[in-house]
Order: structure tokens, then C-alpha cells, then sequence
């Protein structure tokens, strides 16, 4: 996984010069859907514009009692990095993977999303649209990866994707929406 997570990394065509090559990954917990395993992926470099995030993820299928097979990767960079930014409280990366279309025009994007919480005590993430949990998972090794519906079209206002974070006395530490306020 890590080879392919690093030729998806070579392959980003603007990446500042004198980016380094992702020495240790960060693997985040794997999701399954159609057909395949999702596995995030970040990591920290330098620059000469200082230093970068890379983030994304490797995919791959998993034939019942076989080797895996068919990885596929995609990555990306940001400068935008959590110590920079005091106020937020999670730390958030996400993908769309496919599309979800049902009946009389209802559509959606199928999005990965992929994090660690900036809070203490958190212990689970949620995925939530329109206040219901849509996927959840136990935060472990202070990383978490939800996969879930998100900006669901055709149910009168479009509905969009929360992430929350939870203690164990499953009081609310933390809400972010993939979208900018």
C-alpha cells in the first residue's frame, strides 16, 4: 500500500518543489464499499515552501480468502495544517468515492471521510445527516474513518454530511461540516 500511496504522490502535478517523499504513513482504520477496501492515508513533508500534508487514500479489492488485488490510489497536499489553526476541533479529509441515485431524481455522493480529533476524550465519530447516524466508528489510535451519504439531492432542501465526535458518556465534543459556513 505504501508504494502505491507514494505513486499517487509523485503523480499530483502541482506539488511545490522540493517536496520530500512520505517517509511514515499514517493508515487510518479501512471502510468497505463497492467491492473494495478504502484505506486513508496521511503523512507530513517538507518543502521549499515549508511544510505539507499529504493525505488520500489507497483502495484495493479483497477476494473472499485472497491476496489483494487491484490497488488503486489518489492523493493530494495542503498547506492548511491543524497547528495553524487553533480554533478547530477536528481534523478533517474527505473523498467522493461514487454515487447513490434512488428513485424520483434522490442522489447523493458516497464520501469518505477520514480524521483525527483536536479535542480531549474523544472516543467514537459519527456521520450524521439531518441529525440521524449514518455511520459511526471508535476513534483508535487517535484516528478515525467514516463512510457515508453525504450531500443528498431531491429531499426538498439538499441534506449534508456532520461529522461529530463523542465521549464516553456520549456527550458531544465536537461538530464539522465538510463545508465552508
Amino acid at each position: 500500500m505504501s508504494d502505491a500511496f507514494a505513486t499517487a504522490v509523485t503523480a499530483i502535478e502541482d506539488l511545490p518543489a522540493g517536496t520530500g517523499a512520505p517517509s511514515e504513513i499514517d493508515w487510518f482504520p479501512e471502510r468497505a464499499w463497492g467491492g473494495r477496501v478504502w484505506v486513508p492515508a496521511s503523512t507530513r513533508v517538507e518543502s521549499e515552501e515549508g511544510t505539507l500534508e499529504l493525505f488520500g487514500h489507497v483502495s484495493y479489492v479483497q477476494p473472499a480468502g485472497g491476496e489483494p488485488s487491484d490497488f488503486v490510489a489518489k492523493a493530494d497536499f495542503t498547506d492548511v495544517l491543524a497547528e495553524a489553526n487553533s480554533d478547530w476541533r477536528i481534523d478533517l479529509n474527505d473523498d467522493v468515492i461514487g454515487r447513490w441515485r434512488g428513485e424520483n431524481g434522490r442522489a447523493g455522493a458516497v464520501t469518505l471521510v477520514w480524521g483525527r480529533p483536536l479535542v480531549r476524550g474523544a472516543v467514537a465519530a459519527t456521520a450524521e445527516l439531518d441529525g440521524e447516524t449514518v455511520d459511526q466508528e471508535a476513534i483508535s489510535r487517535d484516528r478515525f474513518t467514516l463512510l457515508a451519504l453525504d450531500a443528498l439531492e431531491g429531499y426538498g432542501e439538499d441534506v449534508y454530511m456532520e461529522v461529530k465526535l463523542w465521549n464516553r458518556r456520549a456527550l458531544e465534543l465536537a461538530s464539522e461540516s465538510l463545508y465552508e459556513a
